[in-house]
């Protein structure tokens, strides 16, 4: 298991080499620099807006449908561009899990559907 530290100062944590966002450890406000350290490598994030302790910003861009990772996970897809600095919330985040109407559910459905039709047609 990797160990995972962080200074006290720090703004914010990110736990996983594959998050795209940090969970931030205080309030921050627009126009600050936070430090992130992923994976070693250290770099700086401006924020674009204000945010709050324990909410998410974005580290790197997030295309719009791309899955959001925080702690390695997926814990839904953006709606919408999300720039590195902005908030990362309900406004711009979609939960995907258990939804039954996105669109791998729905193929996969769409296939069951088909098979079934298939295998009625040729029981008659």
């Amino acid at each position: 298991m990797t160990e995972y530290s962080f200074e006290s100062n720090s703004s914010c944590i990110v736990m996983s080499s594959k998050d795209n966002v940090a969970t931030l450890l205080r309030n921050v406000k627009q126009g600050e620099s936070i430090s992130i350290i992923v994976a070693g490598i250290s770099r700086t994030i401006l924020m674009k807006e204000d945010v709050k302790f324990g909410h998410k910003v974005a580290i790197e861009p997030i295309l719009n449908g791309e899955y959001i990772v925080k702690y390695g996970e997926s814990i839904g897809a953006a709606n919408q561009l999300i720039e590195p600095g902005e908030h990362v919330h309900i406004h711009n985040l979609e939960g995907i899990r258990g939804r039954g109407d996105n669109h791998f559910e729905k193929e996969v459905g769409n296939l069951w559907h088909s098979s079934k039709a298939i295998v009625d047609q040729t029981e008659k």
